[in-house]
Formats: structure tokens, C-alpha cells, sequence
């Protein structure tokens, strides 16, 4: 089985930065997509960012130009730098991949999940 684990999270001040890290270990495999989602208190979880093993991405739309994501294929570790926050950012902040090479924005289309990193922007 695949293991991610999350980390960089923390609390922050509305407009500051965070940036996440995701590393992968056990029977990985560098050209998985990497996914990034979120889950905010009585919400349901939400999609953020995705990568594959190329490079290629995407982003919601209420985070673009505000966050990049990228991957270290080497390392198995995928990151999100936060940027310009805001208090709706905060949530619990999940790293995914799924055994397909080519990016998913739904969470039913990835197939291991890490614990989460807790993100919290403050107004």
C-alpha cells in the first residue's frame, strides 16, 4: 500500500502564506496523479489541486493565482504553497493520489488519502 502524510499546516493570519508538504512512501509510483483537497467544519470536502508526473495541473477556482502546486517525483512528495490566504481557506487539507497518471478532481477518483494537516487563516 501507498502511506502519504501531510504536514505545514498551521495557524496563520488572513493574507499570510503556508506551505504544505505530502510525502509518499511504500510501493509508490512517480507518474501517479497527486490530488490536494480540503474539508472546512460542516462542509463537505472540496477539491483544491491537482498534478501529475509531468507537471501538468490544476486548480479551483477559488485558489488560483493564489496557490501553486508542485511535486519532487525523486523525493515522492507533492507540495502546495498557499498564498494571499484567506478564512475561508481554512480546513483540513488531505493530499491524494490515485493509481492513473493523469490528473482527477474528484475525490471518488482517487484511491489513497493521507491523515490531513490542519489549516487555519485567521481575520
Amino acid at each position: 500500500q501507498v502511506q502519504l502524510v501531510e504536514s505545514g499546516g498551521g495557524l496563520v493570519q488572513a493574507g499570510g502564506s503556508l506551505r504544505l508538504s505530502c510525502a509518499a512512501s511504500g510501493r509508490t509510483v512517480s507518474s501517479d496523479a497527486m490530488g490536494w483537497f480540503r474539508q472546512a467544519p460542516g462542509r463537505e470536502r472540496e477539491f483544491v489541486s491537482a498534478i501529475s508526473w509531468t507537471g501538468r495541473n490544476t486548480y479551483a477556482d477559488s485558489v488560483k493565482g493564489r496557490f501553486t502546486i508542485s511535486r519532487d517525483n525523486a523525493k515522492n512528495t507533492v507540495y502546495l504553497q498557499m498564498n494571499s490566504l484567506k478564512p475561508d481557506d481554512t480546513g483540513v487539507y488531505y493530499c491524494a493520489r490515485r493509481v492513473l497518471t493523469t490528473i482527477a478532481t474528484s475525490t471518488y477518483e482517487y484511491d489513497y488519502w493521507g491523515q490531513g494537516t490542519r489549516v487555519t487563516v485567521a481575520s
